[in-house]
């Protein structure tokens, strides 16, 4: 088969060169171009250069972070997967760059071999996550539920979408005139529902059923 063309975008020479080097001795894989930032990526794709099957984003850069990057990749070439490696690993910074569009998140700190997986799953079946961004979600998801589509109440459905900004779950309960214990108790029974873990594993959900848009 032909090589699977990669592109890496970050800001952080030393390791950007290290993942060049790392990713060319992988079989199959073949990296294109080392690029600095989101707006070095627009200009890549804005000259006639081969387009490439992944981007590696970094999400921390300067002039223009990975988030703004996917969602203009997205925007513009949707076909094209993206997989953020970063160091952040906080809830609210994941589901930014889900909402984006990435197809897969992982930490900087991976193992060599998880990160060939990881850019085989994303090539061949569209998305990778590893456990702390609900992988376990993405599993349940792609398997055919005997009990058919799940039905949401209104007020759920008002909490997941919510669930999807950038609201903590007090300014939810405050938009949803109800109190914190009521949407913890929402959150909990659409866990068990959704047979999700977390707030990401909502926000997949939300995603994945189109309920919002990335």
């Amino acid at each position: 088969m032909e090589k699977i063309d990669i592109i890496i975008v970050d800001d952080h020479l030393l390791f950007s060169q290290a993942l060049n080097g790392l990713i060319s001795a992988f079989e199959k894989y073949n990296v294109l171009a080392v690029l600095a930032n989101g707006k070095e990526l627009v200009d890549y794709f804005e000259g006639e250069n081969k387009h490439p099957d992944i981007v590696l984003m970094d999400i921390q850069m300067p002039i223009m972070n990975g988030i703004e990057a996917t969602r203009w990749l997205k925007g513009n070439f949707p076909e094209i997967k993206v997989l953020a490696l970063s160091m952040e690993n906080e809830d609210e910074t994941i589901i930014k760059m889900l909402k984006a569009g990435a197809n897969g998140y992982l930490l900087k700190d991976i193992h060599p071999s998880l990160l060939e997986h990881a850019l085989k799953e994303v090539y061949f079946t569209g998305n990778f996550y590893t456990e702390n961004v609900a992988n376990t979600l993405v599993k349940s998801l792609g398997e055919k539920r005997n009990e058919g589509r799940i039905i949401l109440k209104e007020k759920e459905l008002e909490f997941l979408k919510l669930s999807c900004t950038e609201m903590t779950y007090k300014e939810i309960a405050e938009a949803m005139f109800l109190s914190p214990k009521t949407i913890e108790n929402y959150r909990e029974a659409l866990f068990v529902k959704l047979n999700v873990k977390n707030r990401i594993g909502l926000v997949l959900y939300a995603i994945k059923e189109k309920i919002v848009s990335p």
